[in-house]
């Protein structure tokens, strides 16, 4: 607790720094209006600096098996052990100070001095607010972290904690801020990709200062530097797209107290970059540079500060929706959809960003690997996985993604491209092979690295369950009866995250049971035959998907589409009759081409396997020929023997 100390007095001197500097200072109510007091505006910004640091703390103590181990199976040795349960010490902590900025957040909001709130104050918070819901939710995967720290006797164990401490960032992010700005989905992914990565960066660095000595460090530092290098990249992409959106318009960041404090959080992680990028030479010379590491601590705490001095400044696009459309679509209603406009139009997405780009990054960085060893990979693998992202991009944040929000014809287009079209070219580019040439293997005699860890998720359990034909059958077809015929479509088009939670089921669905049926990756699979009558088992389901919602008298999701007011194309039956007709016409061309791939498989693999049988028998054949050679030629010796 004690090294806490100066990165946090240093996090509270730059977020305070900054309130005061870019205008989020907190300052008396007039005369006459509810005021929560100084104690609370004061105490909630440094609450909150103090729960990310801890926050960090914690994932960095239980990130100290991870970077030290051998395999995960093994027990967490005695430095490991001491991380560990100082990890659960820190999540007690984190726990207790959430509770402070819960009380906090209670206050500011309600403008009621802290000393004077009551528990029926605390109990609406909590039961009708969302932030309130999210607030507890995060207390107690946090209470759950600390048990789950306390408990762990393994290196599996620390790493199962250390996923529920990461996932008890998640709600309120959920509910923060960023999902009332511009681009809902697009600000809330980016800024779980900023405080994900910022955990692990952060933690990592922690866990290699405060923890790791001796021989463990170097394998230590050399596991977490190509780590950190991702980490960095992803954080600032991640940073930049959720600025842009807070901001709105490129002015504003010389313009506004908000967009000073962005440009001084772009300069920490200038420092940070230059700071990480000297850290990785001293590892090349075989240095341990701790006093780097140091340095980037004091930078990371900055960093927090910045980002809590952020959160507490209100943004340029901090408005108050004019319209529905608005309110739901976190912007203004697109014009009427000509064959130009669903060709070429462009709107911000986070899951079409993320998916586009990290596909993109990742594969390069495979493909990179590859070569650097002298291997090769194929390019027609490597085109398609590029045909595919740039469909899902088209389907995401251009032209057809652009009116997935707003029509529903364009939101089953989108559905059957992102479902079944992205998938097939995904598959075909095989990146879980690619990812097992490419992924490193283990440092350690008898370890188990990236490489070995992949390899052993694809003969889990849980990967046998997820790729069983049925299984993945299921999900495929019957998330489309769930999701439209329940109910379910309206609530998740309502909510700024449902429409990226659809996308991302459907390309998931999509590429688990393609894998399934054409895929290459190293998983158990059935018969050629199986996989065929698999494809022509979901056949008719598909189509009468499509049909039921040509024929039906009630237009799904009406109550979403009528509360945007659409002005053009407004007869919802209508656009619902050709949702259906999409549906059900699209849908059986990928299912016609995929079934052509694998019969083109099937018959490539018989050929593949009568050539192989040729070889046995030839060579049984040749074996035959030697013995009786052999066996003549000891006559003739017993013969010449008896003369």
């Amino acid at each position: 607790m004690k090294r806490l100390l100066a990165p946090a007095s240093l996090a509270v001197l730059a977020m305070v720094a900054f309130l005061l500097t870019g205008g989020g200072a907190p300052l008396p109510s007039p005369d006459g209006l509810p005021d929560p007091g100084a104690l609370t505006g004061w105490g909630l910004p440094v609450a909150v600096v103090f729960q990310q640091l801890l926050a960090v703390a914690t994932v960095g103590s239980l990130m100290v098996p991870l970077l030290a181990m051998r395999t995960l199976r093994e027990d967490l040795n005695r430095r490991g052990l001491l991380a560990v349960r100082a990890a659960a010490r820190l999540a007690l902590a984190w726990f207790v100070v959430t509770v402070a900025v819960i009380v906090f957040t209670v206050s500011d909001q309600l403008a009621v001095p802290v000393g004077k709130l009551g528990f029926n104050e605390f109990v609406s918070y909590a039961w009708q607010t969302s932030q309130g819901q999210s607030a507890l939710v995060s207390a107690f995967v946090i209470a759950m972290a600390a048990i789950a720290a306390r408990m762990s006797l393994t290196v599996r164990e620390s790493a199962w904690a250390l996923a529920i401490a990461f996932l008890a960032n998640v709600p309120p992010i959920l509910t923060g801020h960023s999902a009332s700005s511009g681009s809902h989905d697009l600000a809330v992914i980016a800024l779980m990709f900023h405080i994900g990565l910022m955990l692990t960066w952060a933690g990592g660095v922690v866990a290699l200062v405060w923890h790791l000595r001796g021989d463990d460090s170097v394998r230590a530092f050399r596991r977490f530097s190509p780590l950190a290098a991702w980490c960095f990249a992803i954080t600032f992409i991640s940073g930049a797209l959720s600025a842009a959106v807070r901001l709105g318009d490129f002015g504003e960041l010389f313009a506004s107290g908000y967009g000073w404090g962005v440009l001084a959080k772009i300069a920490v992680f200038a420092l940070l970059g230059f700071t990480a990028l000297r850290v990785r030479r001293r590892l090349s010379a075989d240095e341990r540079p701790l006093s780097l590491l140091g340095f980037e601590v004091a930078l990371l705490a900055a960093a927090v500060g910045l980002g809590v001095g952020l959160s507490r400044t209100a943004n340029p696009v901090g408005r108050i929706y004019v319209t529905n459309a608005e309110a739901l679509l976190g912007g203004p209603m697109p014009p009427p959809p000509t064959v130009s406009r669903l060709l070429w139009s462009f709107t911000p997405s986070g899951t079409g960003f993320m998916l586009v780009g990290l596909g993109s990054a990742l594969y390069i960085a495979g493909i990179v690997a590859l070569r650097r060893r002298g291997d090769t990979w194929s390019p027609l693998r490597t085109l398609s996985w590029f045909v595919g992202l740039l469909i899902a991009g088209w389907a995401t944040f251009g032209g057809l993604g652009t009116y997935a929000n707003v029509l529903f014809s364009a939101h089953m287009a989108a559905h059957m491209v992102i479902g079944m079209i992205v998938p097939v070219f995904l598959v075909i580019g095989a990146p879980l092979n690619l990812a097992l040439r490419a992924l490193p293997g283990s440092d350690v005699p008898g370890g188990q690295g990236p490489r070995q860890m992949l390899s052993g998720l694809l003969r889990s359990r849980f990967v046998r369950l997820v790729s069983h034909p049925i299984f993945a059958a299921v999900m495929f077809v019957g998330g489309l009866y769930v999701i439209y015929f329940t109910g379910l479509f309206t609530w998740l088009m309502g909510n700024h995250l449902g429409h990226a939670f659809m996308e991302i089921h459907f390309l998931i669905a999509g590429m688990v049971y393609y894998e399934v049926l054409i895929g290459t990756s190293p998983i158990n699979r059935i018969s050629y035959l199986g996989r065929l009558l698999v494809l022509l088992a979901i056949t008719p389901f598909h189509a009468f998907f499509g049909i039921t919602m040509m024929t039906s008298s009630t237009a799904i999701g009406a109550e979403y589409y009528e509360a945007l007011q659409r002005p053009w194309l407004t007869d919802l039956l209508h656009d619902n009759y050709v949702g259906g007709g999409i549906s059900w016409g699209t849908g059986e061309v990928p299912m016609l081409l995929v079934a052509m791939m694998l019969v083109a498989q099937w018959f490539t693999s018989d050929q593949r396997k009568a050539k192989q049988f040729d070889r046995r028998e030839a060579a049984k054949g040749d074996d035959t020929e030697l013995a009786a050679y052999n066996a003549w030629l000891e006559k003739i010796g017993k013969e010449t023997e008896g003369h």
